[in-house]
């Protein structure tokens, strides 16, 4: 079962990774593509950005903290399952 919930975890790693990229090439969002990773990985993500302010109005972190975690989180279950 680990096995699993490790894929899972990686799988949501990397639409989270792609849907930073994405954010830096705005025009792309019409794709479906786009639209799918958004519906995917923004209810995560709004977490954090309800809660880490942007640096100076424009700067923000909330992704880098969201997919640190996530990867810790992924960490955590290897060592300990």
């Amino acid at each position: 079962m680990l096995s699993w919930i490790d894929l899972l975890l990686t799988l949501y790693g990397f639409c989270l990774m792609m849907r930073i990229m994405l954010s830096w090439l705005p025009e792309l969002r019409k794709y479906s593509l786009a639209n799918g990773l958004e519906k995917i990985t923004d209810p995560y993500l709004l977490f954090f950005r309800n809660r880490i302010p942007t640096i100076g109005g424009i700067l923000d972190l909330s992704p880098l903290f969201a997919l640190f975690l996530l990867q810790g989180i992924q960490t955590l279950l290897r060592q300990f399952l």
